[in-house]
């Protein structure tokens, strides 16, 4: 892909110009609008990173010129004062996304192939090489279980919903059943509830037609459509908003779906896979979940286990990650000693998979010696948290979350807790938080707190 970068903070240009050449993309830099302007007068470009705030032309008017000279370049938007009615505004002028700074690697990497899969008409590119994806690593009683489960559901077009804690491989999971079904050479898509911002996902999910709002110059298929005849993995669906879980059940029921803006009806032949690391139940209690949509998502449930839970696997795991993680970084693998293996397996593991293969790649980089031992690994290990520590239990749970969204939900989550122990009484609830009614109020509605019923 032909990517330009127009940001005036040299750094960022700098680190996602690395980013994205590391990941075989041509990459162009602009300090501003106007030089940007004359690079795609001259260049055939694909994708641009677009800052909002920027000296002279700001990003919101190069981002109409864009869309009306160049409409066939997407444009992902980026600010460091990210705030939801601006990320509404640009996406309604035909922005593909918009991300927050600092930037996620992840979520940069996962805008691009999304990109991808909406410009190609052909449904294989949709779908990740079973090669160039992790599998899971692991004989242990509790992975066994999980295979055979993975065997049985792929054979089926049953709707699976995959519990588990973060990091421990629930999209790895769902890639397996996909990869393993009559599916597998169909589009494999996939939607984080979570990171999208509530404004925004029922335009993901369904997509929009050409005229429905203001600079949409052509028309966008949601994230359902590119699935079709693949399968379509929700992840962390415990976190859609309860207007669109309405709006998926009855997608469910009818397999139907209609663009934002559109009378069209679009039948859907599409396998949905969902996931989430909450209670799922807890939330229905709490009135954050839909139980009937529930149900429809929970025929063939799979409950993945921490690592802790499966500490049996560790040293394969180990063994993967050093050999993959060597020939991606074009290193040579380490030898770790047994002492370092023991360590590493008793170690509790918060961060589940994902933490260990961050550990071993951060080993690999920084140890200069071939062989690691006891004494590298308790250098770099983290130490920060531990399982036990309720500092961790807090962060965890919005690892990958935004800044806007971590705090938008804690927000939520601390409200609800006051509210419930004081019987739902708003006015004693605002005293105990220290605010006026009027604005606990006005803070309810915002963040979709039900309170009706719970007294």
């Amino acid at each position: 892909m032909n990517i330009l970068i127009i940001d005036d903070e040299e750094g960022i240009r700098e680190v996602l110009s690395d980013i994205l050449t590391d990941d075989n993309h041509t990459v162009f830099t602009a300090e501003n609008g106007d030089t940007g302007i004359k690079i795609l007068d001259r260049e055939k470009v694909d994708i641009c990173f677009l800052d909002v705030w920027m000296p002279k032309t700001g990003g919101i008017d190069v981002l109409a010129t864009i869309k009306e000279t160049y409409p066939h370049v997407e444009v992902v938007m980026i600010s460091g004062h990210a705030k939801i009615d601006q990320a509404v505004r640009v996406t309604k002028m035909g922005a593909f996304d918009f991300l927050e700074k600092p930037l996620s690697i992840e979520r940069i990497m996962s805008v691009i192939k999304n990109i991808e899969m909406s410009k190609t008409v052909t449904p294989l590119i949709y779908s990740t090489p079973l090669s160039t994806i992790d599998t899971m690593i692991g004989e242990s009683l509790k992975i066994k279980e999980i295979k055979k489960l993975i065997e049985t559901s792929a054979k089926t077009d049953t709707r699976v919903l995959i519990l588990g804690e973060n990091g421990t491989g629930k999209e790895l999971v769902a890639r397996e059943i996909h990869s393993n079904s009559l599916r597998k050479n169909k589009p494999f898509i996939s939607v984080n509830c979570a990171a999208i911002p509530e404004n925004l996902i029922e335009s993901e999910l369904f997509g929009h037609v050409k005229g429905s709002f203001t600079s949409a110059v052509n028309d966008r298929p949601g994230k359902l459509e590119l699935a079709n005849k693949g399968t379509f993995f929700l992840d962390e669906v415990a976190d859609m908003p309860l207007s669109l879980q309405a709006k998926l059940l009855r997608v469910l029921q009818e397999m139907k779906i209609t663009r934002i803006g559109g009378s069209e009806e679009i039948s859907l032949d599409v396998r949905i896979i969902s996931a989430t690391n909450k209670d799922i139940k807890e939330e229905i209690n709490k009135g954050n979940f839909r139980e009937d949509l529930y149900y429809r998502l929970n025929v063939i449930p799979i409950v993945v286990p921490s690592l802790k839970e499966r500490k049996e696997d560790i040293p394969l795991l180990i063994n993967y990650f050093n050999t993959k993680l060597a020939e991606s970084n074009s290193i040579k693998p380490k030898l770790f000693t047994k002492e370092a293996i023991h360590y590493l397996c008793d170690y509790n593991w918060p961060g589940n998979i994902r933490q260990l293969r961050n550990i071993i790649e951060r080993l690999l980089v920084m140890v200069s010696e071939d062989t690691v031992g006891i004494e590298q690994v308790n250098t770099y290990i983290d130490k920060d948290f531990t399982s036990n520590d309720p500092v961790y239990d807090i962060i965890s749970r919005f690892r990958d979350f935004g800044l806007n969204d971590a705090r938008e939900q804690f927000e939520r989550e601390f409200i609800i807790s006051k509210l419930s122990e004081n019987n739902y009484n708003l006015t004693q609830t605002a005293r105990v938080l220290g605010v006026f009614p009027s604005n606990l109020s006005a803070k309810i509605t915002k963040l979709g707190i039900i309170t009706e019923g719970k007294k």
